[in-house]
């Protein structure tokens, strides 16, 4: 993954999760589809549920994720991914650094 995201318009106000232990920005592209940057802060341990299809690479830092169904949590590091299935659920843990990541939908 690149560090960066060339010919994009950027939401200025940022999503904001599990006062403030989560942030992201949305990121629009020319072809009307779209994808959020963000981090989760150190020491969090949240529970997402999500509607549509998801995305996740993590692009600096380290999490462990348990997606809805698995048995155990897995460890993610910069330059890994996930998914997680329309209506599904995914918990994340981060330790003593935050995880940094683009997620996208659908």
């Amino acid at each position: 993954m690149s560090d960066k995201i060339d010919n994009v318009s950027v939401g200025t106000k940022a999503n904001v999760f599990f006062d403030g232990k989560c942030v992201s920005h949305s990121v629009f592209f020319p072809d009307g589809s779209r994808k959020t940057v963000g981090v989760v802060l150190p020491n969090s341990k949240l529970t997402f549920r999500i509607g549509m299809p998801e995305l996740m690479e993590i692009c600096g830092g380290t999490c462990q994720v348990k997606i809805a169904g698995e048995a155990e949590f897995k460890t993610y590091a910069e330059g890994s991914h996930f998914n997680i299935a329309a209506n599904g659920s995914f918990d994340i843990h981060t330790g003593a650094e935050a995880a940094h990541y683009v997620c996208s939908f659908g």
